[in-house]
């Protein structure tokens, strides 16, 4: 079962990784018309989903390869999200504008992160802990 489950993980991070990869770069630099499809994005949203996608690529060779230190990576991919959403937050009471959708992205991406984290820690580093 736990093959599967790291394969599984590691395959939909992955994939997850890929499509933030796309959609922050396209939108960042202006490409393939998605910047005018995104209505009013919030920047640093759009760069912190940027340097997740790496984080989140790294974390699937570390669930291809059950390294332990995915857990840690992906803890930290949690905390870029979370100081982000903060960042959001004072960004729309502020005055900021924004689009609703962002809010349901920022918490869908990281619930995601929160879930993946937990496979990681579950199935890698708790055993590598229960090893020592």
């Amino acid at each position: 079962m736990k093959p599967i489950v790291l394969f599984i993980s590691g395959f939909i991070i992955a994939l997850f990784g890929l499509v933030t990869l796309f959609m922050s770069t396209s939108v960042i630099f202006g490409l393939f018309e998605i910047r005018e499809k995104e209505g009013n994005y919030v920047l640093f949203v759009v760069v912190a989903n940027f340097i997740c996608a790496f984080l989140y690529l790294a974390a699937a060779y570390g669930f291809f390869a059950r390294q332990k230190w995915t857990t840690m990576l992906l803890n930290f991919a949690v905390g870029v999200l979370v100081i982000t959403f903060i960042g959001l937050g004072i960004h729309i009471y502020s005055g900021g504008i924004y689009e609703q959708k962002t809010i349901a992205a920022m918490i869908f991406r990281t619930l995601l992160t929160v879930g993946f984290t937990l496979v990681s820690f579950y199935y890698i580093s708790r055993e590598r802990i229960k090893m020592l």
